[in-house]
Order: structure tokens, then sequence, then C-alpha cells
């Protein structure tokens, strides 16, 4: 069979064009293939391993890991078939939310000490240790927080507002229910929470003056916002320069009772989705990434969003 045979046969499926496209310019893990487009492992291998056959791509060992390249032949026939490829592949849905992906995978590979902390975290319950937990853990960052004031977006009962109120300067937790905010305001008072103010407003459009906070949380709220990207605006607003957005939230998921169960507007949000968010809403130095996967069904799983205004 031709070599121009060969590599027809191999860009006949859109899987093999997709992955095609973040080899052009970049080398790329199977893991880092699977961040970016969330198709399983075994699939991208086979898909891979056809595009090496056709020396359409190249790999090469790294420790554990093999990397995958974009082949560059050098021929006319070769740089035909790429140009027509790329033409392809932009027409494809996943296209966008591929590129969108891949910037925040090249972006995670420059924050190493994240992937120690998933290292640390996946050691951390192998093996009892007396006194050892995330909740001792939890109280000694607390108590490296600097005096920060904090808005807490979507903030329901305060529990987060409460445990922040106890180290930072001054925490404003918002809420959109009346009965809520009554509950939190008496309970805060009762436990001496002066620095602690509930106030009543949206998320999308809390009730704060433009650049007046160092912190903005969105502790799993955002998926009750019925626009997102706008909450995530207002927050850019209220932020000092040089504050931070920090978002936690549900990757996207396929469990439909979740809106009846918890009054969920959204199933969680892919990370392209978050990424562009906050890239529209001019967030700097962002970061998204997958830090929490549950045991036990539907197996839910936890984003990390963050951004600099």
């Amino acid at each position: 069979m031709s070599g121009t045979l060969k590599s027809l046969r191999a860009l006949a499926d859109p899987t093999r064009l997709r992955l095609l496209a973040l080899l052009e310019a970049n080398e790329l893990s199977v893991q880092e293939l699977q961040e970016i487009t969330r198709l399983g492992q075994s699939r991208i291998s086979t898909h891979l391993g056809l595009l090496q056959d056709a020396e359409l791509v190249q790999s090469r060992r790294a420790g554990k890991r093999t990397f995958y390249r974009f082949h560059r032949r050098g021929d006319a026939g070769a740089q035909e078939l790429l140009a027509l490829a790329g033409r392809a592949v932009r027409e494809f849905p996943e296209h966008e939310a591929d590129q969108v992906n891949l910037r925040r995978v090249l972006d995670l590979r420059a924050h190493r000490e994240q992937v120690y902390f998933n290292q640390v975290a996946g050691r951390f319950d192998r093996s009892y240790g007396p006194g050892r937990s995330w909740q001792a853990f939890g109280q000694l960052l607390l108590r490296i927080l600097p005096p920060l004031v904090v808005a807490d977006l979507g903030a329901g009962e305060g529990l987060l507002s409460e445990l922040l109120a106890r180290r930072c300067r001054k925490v404003i937790a918002v809420d959109n229910s009346e009965k809520i905010i009554a509950y939190a305001t008496a309970k805060a008072k009762r436990n001496g929470l002066k620095n602690l103010e509930f106030r009543l407003g949206d998320l999308q459009d809390p009730p704060l003056a433009n650049a007046s906070v160092d912190l903005v949380v969105l502790s799993q709220a955002l998926h009750h916002a019925e626009d997102p990207a706008k909450a995530i605006r207002s927050a850019h607003r209220i932020l000092k320069h040089g504050g931070q957005l920090i978002i936690l939230d549900l990757l996207e998921h396929t469990f439909t009772q979740a809106g009846e169960l918890y009054g969920d507007r959204w199933p969680g949000f892919a990370e392209s989705h978050l990424q562009r968010w906050l890239e529209a809403a001019a967030f700097k130095s962002i970061e998204v990434t997958t830090v929490a996967r549950e045991e036990e069904p539907p197996h839910f799983q936890t984003v990390l969003a963050a951004g600099v205004k």
C-alpha cells in the first residue's frame, strides 16, 4: 500500500483528525490527550498506533510516559494532507473545546506543584497515621491565611464563610434566600463572628462595590446560576487589582436527577467552559483542574478553577 493511501485511511476517522490537530504543534502524552479530549486511554492509544503506523506521528519515551508529536516528513504530500486535515477538524463541534483544553493542559505543565499535590493527596489515605486528617490540615491552613477581605458568593448557610471569618479580616457572604440569610446572620452572632456579614443578593450581580475584596469564592454555587459567565464577570468587577477568584464546582456529569434532588441548574461544567469564561472575563494566571472524585456512585468529580485580576 502506498504511503499516501495509508495516510488517507488513517485520516478517515474524526478522532484521529482531532488527535493529529493537537499534535501538530505540541508534543503530548496519552494522559494529556485524555485530559484534553475526555476520551478513554485505550481508545486514544489505538488511534495513536494507527497514526504512527501511517508515519503521521512519532513517539518517544520519557521515564514511564510516552510522548507523541506530528511527524514532519517534509514532503509536499504530507503537508497537503495536514492542511486538508486541519480544515476538516476545524468544522468539528469538539474543536473549540479541544483548543481551550490544550491551553489549560500546557499551563498545568508549568505548575508542577499541582502535580506534586495530587501525588501527596493520592498517598494520604493509604496508611493510618495517628492525628493525621484532612480536618487537621484544614485547621493548619486556615491559620496561615493572610488578613483578606473575602466575598463568599452563593454562601448558603455559611459553613465556609464561618471558617474563613475566624482568620480573615472580613467575610461578606451573599445568598438569594431571605430565610437562609436570617438564619446564618443569627448563627454568626451567636458564635461571636463580628467580621462575618451576610447580604441578600444574586451571585450574578452581588451587592458589593467595585474593587472592594481580595478574594472571591464560588464554592459549589456556580451550577445554581442562570448565567455562570455573568457571575464570573461580576466576580472580576468586585475584586481589587491582584485579587483572586477561586471556584469549586462539579465537573460535568450525567446524573440527571441532580436538578430535582439538589436544585442544580447545570450538570457541572467542562473544564473548557470554565477556562473560556475566565479568559473572557479578563482573568490572568488561570488554572482549571480536577481535584477530587467521589468513591460512591454517581462518582461526582470536583473541579477547581482560579484566576487573578
